[in-house]
């Protein structure tokens, strides 16, 4: 009963379709799939199903996308899109070993690291042309901006590969490739912020846009800037950018719209040389908006919208370590093992029941019915006895009087 195949037969009994060509095993699959990835997850939490989230951060990046699983091919070509591999994460939380708090709540990870905007600081003055303008920030280095997983999505779309964070290549920059404009402007939060007035009295702004420069040079993080649009952004049916999205930055000369000495900010000394979209007039005050924090060892971290934050962002690089539920993987051929081979029968079950379902058999639905549930439960008692024998910690537990996260982080 380890095997797919074994499954896919003890489906048949039950639906009373032993032939292929009323349904195939390509379909049985799919309704296998359909209860495995979207069913089980949400009915009962398995210990089994229980692991480790481990990743290695990249100094100066502080938030990172809960990772997604690539897109997969059922038998007969149907895709399974994007969908995330973990369900969700737990405390404790590890840097480099050390326990740090996590959060779920924007309330409580912003009181304790208020996210607020830096002086405005006047950093140049308009001369009447949309730019060159060099800068040099005071506060380095900054928060950079950040795509979150609804923009990772869309970009690997257009570009056919998973990455994230996403370093633009040089290749893409001089096939004036859409690597900002497929972006939906929903799916970026920008970290710093050039702004000036036109002549009509009106906002010009330049923002980071959450991607970064490949050709960076020196350990230095380059972002490139962009001009922020309206929502939705991405890119239409015919993969044509939307109008009024994000949209590069001007340039002068092809095909170099974006380099280290162009329409990018480094984040670690607080450099950038930037067009606006249009003229800035004479004499007119450009100020930046930057978000702040000394770099160092992370203390706390902040999961929401699919998102890890930590504050204070890194300094180096450090091994995180997350306790979390694993989203199983697709089937994908006949041949499959069943990771789990006591789910076998409730695997069987839970995808006979959405083919009754959808075929309308309510007297063999009702007749399994009782079955399923009994499957349910035995494999849901399996995880029980695993987390009965741990005892659940008390203020009078021996601890080593130890709390579940660093002391230190308190307050930092």
């Amino acid at each position: 009963m380890n095997i797919l195949s074994s499954i896919i037969t003890y489906i048949r009994r039950f639906v009373k379709t032993p032939n292929n060509e009323v349904l195939t095993d390509n379909l049985i699959i799919d309704y296998i799939n359909r209860f495995w990835l979207m069913d089980v997850s949400a009915r009962v939490q398995l210990f089994d199903l229980k692991t480790t989230y481990q990743f290695q951060m990249i100094p100066g990046i502080y938030k990172y996308n809960m990772p997604l699983y690539s897109v997969q091919t059922e038998p007969g070509g149907d895709e399974i899109a994007w969908f995330p591999v973990y369900q969700g994460f737990m405390m404790p939380a590890r840097v480099n070993g050390i326990n740090i708090p996590l959060y779920t709540q924007t309330s409580l990870f912003y009181n304790l690291w208020p996210n607020y905007v830096q002086q405005q600081i006047q950093i140049a003055t308009g001369n009447g042309t949309n730019g060159p303008y060099t800068v040099n920030l005071p506060f380095f280095p900054m928060l950079p901006g950040h795509v979150d997983i609804t923009g990772i999505i869309a970009y690997s779309n257009e570009f056919s590969g998973y990455q994230d964070p996403i370093f633009v290549t040089n290749t893409q920059i001089s096939n004036n490739d859409y690597f900002i404009e497929c972006i939906p402007t929903t799916s970026v939060k920008s970290g710093v912020y050039f702004l000036a007035t036109n002549a009509n009295g009106t906002n010009i702004t330049v923002a980071d846009s959450g991607e970064y420069l490949q050709s960076g040079t020196g350990g230095n993080l380059y972002g490139l800037l962009m001009q922020p649009g309206t929502a939705p952004g991405g890119l239409d049916t015919n993969g044509i950018p939307i109008a009024n999205g994000n949209s590069p930055l001007p340039f002068t000369t092809e095909p170099a719209r974006y380099s280290t000495t162009l329409n990018t900010i480094n984040y670690n000394t607080g450099q950038a040389t930037f067009y606006f979209s249009e003229p800035v007039p004479m004499g007119t005050p450009i100020q930046s908006q930057i978000f702040y924090y000394q770099p160092g060892l992370p203390r706390s971290v902040l999961f929401y919208n699919n998102t890890l934050e930590f504050l204070p962002p890194p300094n180096t690089q450090y091994l995180v370590n997350l306790e979390c539920y694993l989203s199983p993987a697709a089937f994908l051929n006949s041949a499959d093992a069943i990771p789990f081979g006591y789910m076998a029968e409730y695997i069987a079950l839970g995808a006979a029941r959405k083919i009754l379902y959808d075929t309308v058999d309510v007297e063999q639905f009702n007749f399994y019915e009782p079955i399923f549930r009994e499957q349910e439960t035995l494999v849901w008692k399996r995880s029980q006895r695993q987390w009965t024998a741990t005892r659940t910690d008390t203020i009078f537990s021996n601890t080593g009087f130890q709390s579940n996260y660093n002391q230190s982080a308190i307050g930092q």
